[in-house]
């Protein structure tokens, strides 16, 4: 157990440090917390996600997916569309006047359509792939073979708190947040943080 705990904490240290960078799926998770729409599944579904792509690099699929620089290429301009796409839908909103902010964002669609998009940012991210696939992979590597699952677990643990944080954090604040020019604010800001991301992804700055 004593030996387990610095590998779990190695976990659990490096994947916050990784997912507290403000992206696509971050920003996703806060407007569904402030919106207080289907919070419970989107968490469930960003970290189960984050679970799955880091149990895959802790594990050994990153190395594969390091070695298809085609895979790595369609997925970075995919997800460069989808951003850019994402980020004009805010950029509208944000346009709206009044109560037609908060209304845009009673409209985002029921959970189906809901988690397609959160699915879409989470697995269209190049990004994603790089930091749970190629770098949490690289780190575990360097472990015993015995030492990879509490480093794992520390890493999962570390994703499945901060998605709860984020989601259930912004819905406590939501009754402060209530305001047609708040959420014009928030939606400005999640179009910048997409354009930022899809830029970024056309000209390989991730």
């Amino acid at each position: 157990m004593s030996d387990a705990l610095p590998v779990f904490t190695n976990g659990f240290a490096l994947m916050g440090s990784l997912i507290v960078a403000i992206g696509a799926q971050n920003a996703l998770v806060l407007r569904q917390g402030l919106l207080r729409r289907h919070v419970g599944p989107v968490v469930l579904f960003c970290a189960l996600s984050d679970l799955a792509l880091t149990s895959a690099g802790v594990f050994g699929v990153g190395a594969a997916l390091a070695r298809s620089p085609l895979l790595m290429e369609l997925l970075r301009w995919a997800g460069a569309a989808f951003l850019a796409w994402c980020g004009l839908r805010a950029m509208q909103r944000a346009l709206r006047p009044g109560h037609q902010a908060l209304q845009a964002g009673a409209e985002l669609g029921g959970l189906a359509a809901t988690l397609g998009t959160a699915a879409a940012l989470t697995w269209l991210n190049p990004h994603v792939y790089l930091d749970t696939l190629v770098l949490l992979g690289a780190v575990a590597a360097q472990q015993p073979a015995e030492a990879r699952w509490p480093f794992a677990a520390g890493a999962g643990l570390a994703s499945v708190l901060w998605f709860v944080s984020l989601g259930y954090g912004a819905a406590a604040l939501a009754p402060w947040l209530a305001r047609p020019a708040t959420w014009r604010v928030v939606d400005g800001l999640v179009a910048l943080v997409m354009f930022g991301m899809a830029a970024a992804l056309a000209t390989g700055g991730l």
